[in-house]
């Protein structure tokens, strides 16, 4: 087996690191893993071509969307979503995020992927309301204990993703594992693998949901500890 094609993912890695742009670093990995794989020159930039025109329309179905939320965030959606969740009785960050981490996880599980996202909701509409509700429940927070906040607002979309999808029986990555499966001389059913998605996507929600109701207990140290400095820097003046 060839393993030198795998240098693309290191060129990737090391391009990402580096802040590299990002078209420059993925156009960079296929010309590696292609001329690694001793394809000819005219073949990889075919396949090259190939590639581009099957995805020519996919920046007018990114930049759509964020058109639109934009427009909306222009007219108020993010105060709107703060408003509502303040006036929520009992709502904490912790609790906030894992109503979402269910909800994403079970439309995810579903193969509705497209429900959620950084772009379509974790920036207007997730991320301000868990900063409302931590400015609401404990005032005077840093700015880096906001940008914790929203940063586990954007795991929270994330692991919900990662692990509800491996449910869905036609997503790509089960295909793939049958299809390799098979190809190793081991036949299994794609129901059955994303079956054995089940319990790793209910330890995935349990083990974050026990991380968010650690995020509470954070804010409500941290705002303890601000509050005390500020006492004694008052005394001491």
């Amino acid at each position: 087996m060839n393993y030198w094609p795998l240098l693309g993912i290191a060129v990737v890695m090391i391009g990402f690191v580096l802040r590299f742009n990002a078209v420059l670093v993925v156009i960079s990995a296929g010309i590696v893993t292609g001329l690694c794989a001793w394809m000819p020159p005219l073949q990889l930039l075919s396949a090259i071509g190939e590639s581009f025109l099957k995805t020519r329309s996919l920046p007018v179905i990114l930049l759509l969307p964020l058109a639109i939320i934009g427009l909306l965030e222009r007219h108020g959606l993010k105060q709107q979503a703060q408003r509502f969740i303040a006036n929520v009785k009992g709502a904490t960050v912790g609790r906030l995020l894992s109503i979402y981490l269910l909800a994403r996880e079970g439309s995810a599980a579903l193969g509705l992927t497209s429900l959620g996202g950084h772009p379509q909701m974790v920036r207007p509409l997730v991320a301000p309301m868990a900063e409302a509700l931590a400015e609401r429940q404990h005032p005077g927070l840093t700015q880096q204990v906001r940008d914790k906040v929203k940063a586990m607002a954007a795991a929270t979309d994330n692991i919900g993703l990662f692990f509800g999808e491996d449910i869905f029986v036609a997503f790509g990555a089960i295909v793939l594992m049958h299809t390799f499966l098979r190809e190793s001389g081991i036949e299994t059913d794609p129901m059955h693998i994303a079956l054995w998605g089940i319990p790793t996507a209910i330890a995935a929600f349990l083990i974050h949901a026990i991380r968010l109701r650690r995020l509470d207990h954070y804010l409500a140290t941290e705002h303890a500890r601000l509050a005390k400095a500020s006492q004694q820097q008052t005394e001491r003046n």
